[in-house]
């Protein structure tokens, strides 16, 4: 079921989001001092490109060790990142949901772009996971 809907996830407009994500990470990437957040875009780029089956988790929760990315310099980076990027991703996304939601069809798309809200937000120190 999840290659049925990553497949008319990206038919339906869940590239585009993803394309977005690339765009801030080369941004971030030519700035040279947001290479830490390029990474995080390339990698959530590709997850909100082929989102189903997959999941954001704290890179703390999955370890159970805290690391340079979920402790005080990456909520200094994510507090960074709000400011100046992602603000304008979450806003994308919830718009997108909203557009979604109107129809029925689209409520499992609109649900998905709901969860990318929190990561567009504060994706320092997340890692990106299979679900079973």
């Amino acid at each position: 079921m999840s290659l049925f809907l990553n497949i008319l996830w990206v038919l339906f407009g869940g590239f585009f989001m993803g394309l977005a994500w690339f765009l801030y990470g080369i941004i971030a990437a030519i700035t040279i001092i947001g290479i830490p957040w390029a990474r995080a875009c390339f990698n959530i780029g590709w997850f909100v490109i082929w989102p189903f089956g997959r999941e954001a988790v704290s890179r703390k929760r999955l370890t159970g060790e805290e690391d340079l990315g979920t402790g005080f310099l990456g909520l200094l980076g994510n507090i960074i990142w709000f400011v100046l990027a992602g603000f304008w991703l979450a806003l994308g996304h919830l718009m997108i949901a909203i557009a979604y939601f109107v129809t029925i069809i689209g409520i499992p798309f609109g649900y998905q772009h709901i969860k990318f809200i929190e990561i567009s937000m504060v994706p320092i120190g997340k890692a990106i996971v299979e679900i079973d």
